[in-house]
Parts: structure tokens; sequence; C-alpha cells
């Protein structure tokens, strides 16, 4: 009589994929830093026509992006939302400021702060610049869930380079 093992079902787990780190790979068609690199400029390029009527730049829209989240912040809250420095986003602010957009301030418990709110002209924008926001979508010709996968595949990069800098 032949003896027949009971089957057994293997349970396959999923293993976290190895992250590669080869000293090999120095294409420039391998590096996802040119790939970001390139497609930011291409983002620049496509947003360039649209906010120019509306009298601004890529820049200074990411800055009206975090305030209408939350207005009057202080420079530097607004430099740690867009990964910027003082030095960088103080004469874009000055721009903003000579277009009536924004109005600086210095903070009333801290003189040493300056604070950063929207004009009535600033607030009005919103609208329009949806709508870019809207033409850019379209314009990766991705789906909203493939646009936020995206998204948030770059943050985690970002977070992860971020931590691995130290």
């Amino acid at each position: 009589m032949r003896y027949n093992p009971p089957e057994v079902e293997l349970i396959v787990l999923p293993q976290k994929p190895v992250p590669m780190c080869d000293d090999d790979a120095v294409e420039l068609s391998s590096q996802l830093c040119f790939a970001t690199y390139a497609a930011a400029h291409a983002f620049t390029r496509f947003y360039k026509p649209l906010l120019e009527p509306l009298g601004l730049t890529y820049s200074q829209y990411i800055v009206l992006l975090v305030l209408w989240e939350t207005d009057n912040m202080t420079v530097k809250e607004i430099g740690r939302r867009l990964f910027l420095d003082s030095g960088t986003l103080t004469p874009l602010l000055k721009r903003l400021e000579a277009a009536g957009i924004v109005r600086r301030t210095r903070d009333a418990r801290d003189e040493r702060l300056v604070r950063i709110s929207l004009t009535p002209k600033g607030w009005d924008l919103q609208a329009p610049v949806a709508a870019v926001w809207r033409k850019m979508v379209c314009g990766t010709g991705l789906t909203m869930d493939e646009f936020n996968a995206l998204k948030e595949q770059l943050n985690q990069v970002r977070r992860k380079l971020d931590t691995a800098r130290g």
C-alpha cells in the first residue's frame, strides 16, 4: 500500500521588495531624480501660459495655495510647507505684496516675525487658479486615482529621502 501524505497548502507571504542600491545605474535614463526634474520643468512650462494672465508665476501660485489653506502665516511657516528658505520667499512675497495680492505685517507678539495674509484681490484669485489646476490635471492624461497615487508615491519618495539624508 502506498502512503499518500495529506495535501498541504503553501502560503506564500508577500515579500517586501528590496530597494535597488546599485552603483551600476549611471545612465541618465535610469535616474529617477532626472525624471522628476524633467517632469517638474514640464509642469512649470504647462503652468506658465495659464498663470501669466493672472499675473502669477508658479512660485507665487504655490504660495497662494498655502495661504488659501491657512491665511495669516509667518514667512517661516510658509517656507516649511513649501520646503523653501526665507531668502527665496522674501523677494517673492514682496512681489505679491506689490501686486496687491498679499499683505506683509509684523507679528504683534513677536516683531521679528513677518506674517503674510491674503488681500481681497488674493482671495479673488482662488476661483481662476482652481480652473488652472483642473486644466493641469487634464493635461497629465491621468485618471484622478492615478493622479493621486502618483502624488502619494512622490511624497513618499521625498519623505524617505529626507529621512535617509538625516
